[in-house]
């Protein structure tokens, strides 16, 4: 995510870092080479002018040249700025109505089927509602049944009418279905098109005056670039929809939408999508963001992540357990899955300060457990539950087993025991989260190293 863009800004920030004194003229050729970076990674260009412009404005203003860490100063005022550039402050969803309805709205594509089914879970799993998905693209079969697989796989209803031809009708009576089952939210997936037309709009502007949605979102695809923002321009100038969600931020996207969306449409960005699990969806923080743009980390969204897979009760009979000396691979399994829960390897490691930089050139693999947790189910529940009974004949069956070598099931032996000694001392904390935090610190460590 926005690698290329944070290597260019980095090269650009040595410029003040040279030897020789800082002027005003090197200070310039920095913000110059930053505005090639962000036109590079597709920012518009009236955005990344006015933007090197202010950061020009504000480094002049509080004395780069003569302050004692004039870099520092500089990467500092860049920070606030692409904040403030992509809105300054996180903006939560406004579901207030009863049922609550969000209304999605973007071109073929763009992934709002699969956001549709993505924000369900997570508005269920982290809030406790009770959603219902509607099918409201009459023009794509496959749209439907993609929209069916996806709230069966997250235990949510779907609401269809099969051979209706009528959007407007289909989310009315979503709407009424939603109140008699109970249900406190209603999310309706629309149909798109591969280019902005007249019918579309006209669509979809009917389906919101029909339910009026207390949240109209446009999804589009962060990978298009400027064409992504000349869309959501589009689109606002005839829904006026409340936010933007940027699917695909983890593919091969420069960054410019993310960066100029918010000063074209003046509308924030509330999700981005950062994988193809139900699971890889993040709300947006701008701050957060720009931490991560500028190689900095992200340690709020990392926190974020952690507490949203905590799970007290769970913690609680971890820490029981350490307390008795009774931890076992069972257990370790368990913290594994809420690690894997959290999302990528890669992904979290470079929301730790520092971390992102070391690793851009690594290939941490996303399936970095997949060899640990096929020597573990290799075990029998005995030998999970009393990992002290493994000896030199039962480790060869259970590498044999495994499709591993003796070389790593004695590995994650060892590992293991380390692992039990830290959750040991965290245990004397007498803090259940310090423990399972250093846990899962530990076993991150584990999955680089293999």
């Amino acid at each position: 995510m926005f690698q290329n863009l944070s290597e260019r800004l980095e090269r650009s920030f040595k410029i003040l870092k040279g030897e020789g004194r800082i002027t005003e003229i090197n200070v310039a050729e920095t913000l110059k080479d930053v505005r090639r970076a962000l036109l590079d990674a597709d920012v518009n260009y009236k955005v990344a002018k006015t933007f090197t412009d202010t950061v020009k404005q504000k480094a002049l203003g509080q004395n780069v040249i003569n302050a004692l860490k004039p870099k520092e100063l500089m990467v500092k005022i860049v920070h606030d700025e692409l904040t403030a550039l992509m809105g300054g402050m996180e903006t939560p969803l406004n579901l207030k109505g009863n049922p609550a309805v969000i209304l999605m709205s973007g071109l073929q594509g763009s992934g709002k089927t699969t956001f549709s089914g993505k924000l369900a879970r997570r508005l269920k799993t982290m809030k406790g509602r009770k959603p219902l998905l509607v099918a409201g693209d009459v023009y794509r079969p496959a749209a439907i049944e993609q929209l069916k697989v996806l709230g069966e796989s997250i235990g949510v209803p779907v609401y269809t009418e099969e051979g209706s031809k009528d959007p407007v009708a289909i989310a009315k009576h979503a709407i009424e279905e939603a109140r008699r089952t109970g249900k406190d939210l209603v999310v309706i997936d629309t149909a798109g098109r591969l280019a902005v037309d007249e019918e579309m709009m006209r669509e979809i502007a009917a389906i919101k005056e029909a339910v009026n949605p207390d949240e109209t979102l446009f999804v589009v695809d962060s990978m298009t670039g400027q064409d992504a923002v000349n869309t959501a321009k589009e689109f606002n100038d005839r829904l006026d929809f409340d936010g933007v969600v940027l699917t695909k931020l983890d593919g091969d996207t420069r960054g410019g939408a993310a960066l100029s969306i918010r000063s074209v449409v003046d509308k924030p960005i509330k999700f981005v999508g950062t994988g193809e699990k139900l699971e890889d969806l993040q709300e947006f923080n701008p701050e957060g963001m720009a931490s991560r743009i500028l190689g900095m980390g992200d340690i709020v969204e990392l926190a974020k992540r952690a507490q949203e897979v905590y799970d007290q009760k769970e913690a609680e009979r971890l820490q029981e357990r350490l307390r008795k000396n009774k931890f076992d691979f069972e257990d370790f399994l368990k913290q594994i899955h809420q690690i894997k829960k959290m999302g990528n390897l890669k992904d979290l490691a470079a929301m730790i300060p520092g971390v992102g930089k070391a690793i851009k050139d690594l290939d941490v693999d996303d399936n970095a457990f997949k060899s640990i947790e096929a020597i573990i189910y290799s075990m029998t529940p005995y030998e999970r539950q009393n990992p002290d009974v493994i000896n030199g004949s039962r480790r060869q069956r259970i590498a044999k087993g495994s499709g591993t070598s003796l070389q790593e099931v004695n590995r994650l032996l060892k590992q293991f025991e380390e692992t039990r000694k830290v959750m040991k001392m965290a245990s004397a904390m007498k803090n259940p989260m310090k423990a399972m935090k250093a846990m899962q610190a530990q076993q991150r460590q584990m999955g680089r190293r293999r």
